[in-house]
């Protein structure tokens, strides 16, 4: 039976930290999390979500969202001496993450759930369990950094640049950002192994998932279809850029920006998708010189930064997707939460419902995500006859 969470007050002693409510997804880094958080001298208390609905497929041992997870982070729990709650966040899971996943699909877009699971779950719902324990911070295992400054916290890098995930943290608004907590920032992966093993933990050399934790074998395609069942999906035709119809398809969810597998023949060249009208159901394949962007737009803007939020222009580096090195760019932000980036150099396979995450230094200053065409609006917006600088 799962645990309900008490109505507990904060800890009066004088002189000890606030109380932390810890995310633990049954992995080494949030185990040590724990840890690193009780040294410090916070008052601890672990709790795991779960988040696999009855339908869910991914139910393998090694899921974030698996019942061995919650087993191994009671384990853990219970060797550091804090308390453990399983909490029933499946029907928020559902609806905020996983709809969203297969919305964008079948709108012609790449989605990114872990953003948006971390943006609406793990620093959204799981505030009012906080609340319910006393908590005054949200801490997990995240590689990133936050700065909480007089009115303002500041998103940062992680230490390690092969963990950095600070990417996936980039749409936390401030109210979120200034009562969370990154203990692991500033170390690296093999610091945290090293301290799990000293401490015996049962996590210690538990492998990280590469994967989409409720997609298995991170075929989002088989999901798709198990998820929405295949007669939700619409044919339509494979065009090459110049509007000739090459070959049909089963449905626009099964393609995504950059895409080589999978496309009609008969080329001398390789083709990739270029295109995805979602309207028309249409694929359109071009060359590889056809994903190459110089500027794109994104929408559904958040930034921490005030110059931005006044709607100035701002340099930054901008990453266009996770494993992305980044690249120098201006942005134009404009109206209605849009936004219009310009990369110094071109880049390839910039794709629509990606997050464009922006940096100064090491400092997130917002992002959004990828629109699919440059609205006129933006443009105008933006100032079309901008020139960047450098």
């Amino acid at each position: 039976m799962e645990a309900t969470l008490p109505n507990l007050e904060p800890s009066p002693e004088k002189g000890k930290l606030p109380r932390v409510l810890v995310g633990m997804s049954g992995g080494v880094d949030s185990s040590v999390a724990v840890w690193l958080l009780k040294e410090q001298g916070y008052e601890v208390v672990g709790v795991t979500m779960k988040v696999w609905p009855q339908d869910c497929m991914s139910r393998a041992e090694d899921k974030c969202c698996g019942p061995q997870a919650i087993a191994d982070a009671r384990g853990v729990a219970h060797a550091l001496g804090v308390a453990h709650y399983v909490v029933d966040e499946a029907d928020a899971f559902e609806r905020q993450v996983i709809d969203y996943f297969t919305a964008e699909y079948r709108a012609g877009r790449t989605p990114n759930p872990c953003v948006m699971c971390n943006e609406k779950v793990k620093f959204g719902n799981l505030w009012a369990k906080a609340k319910a324990v006393g908590a005054e911070y949200i801490a997990t295992g995240h590689y990133a950094m936050v700065d909480h400054l007089p009115g303002r916290s500041v998103l940062r890098k992680g230490r390690d640049p092969r963990k950095d995930q600070s990417y996936f943290l980039f749409s936390l608004r401030q109210e979120q950002l200034s009562r969370s907590l990154f203990p692991l920032g500033g170390m690296e992966k093999p610091e945290i192994r090293a301290i799990a093993r000293k401490l015996g933990l049962k996590t210690a050399d538990k492998v990280d998932s590469q994967e989409i934790c409720f997609v298995p074998g991170n075929d989002y395609k088989a999901f798709l279809k198990s998820h929405l069942g295949t007669t939700q999906f619409q044919p339509g035709g494979i065009f090459d850029k110049h509007g000739n119809r090459l070959a049909e398809h089963e449905g626009i969810e099964m393609y995504t920006i950059g895409q080589r597998k999978g496309l009609p023949g008969g080329s001398p060249k390789p083709v990739y998708v270029i295109d995805i009208d979602p309207e028309t159901r249409s694929v359109v394949v071009g060359d590889a010189e056809d994903l190459v962007l110089a500027e794109f737009e994104i929408d559904h803007c958040h930034w921490n930064l005030a110059s931005a939020e006044a709607g100035e222009p701002f340099p930054c580096i901008v990453k266009i997707r996770y494993a992305h090195p980044g690249a120098e760019a201006w942005v134009f932000p404009g109206a209605d939460g849009r936004a219009l980036v310009r990369l110094k150099e071109p880049q390839r396979a910039v794709t629509p419902g990606q997050a464009a995450v922006c940096y100064q230094a090491d400092a997130v200053v917002g992002g959004g995500w990828i629109a699919r065409g440059i609205t006129e609006q933006t443009k105008l917006s933006a100032g079309v006859g901008v020139v960047m600088a450098g």
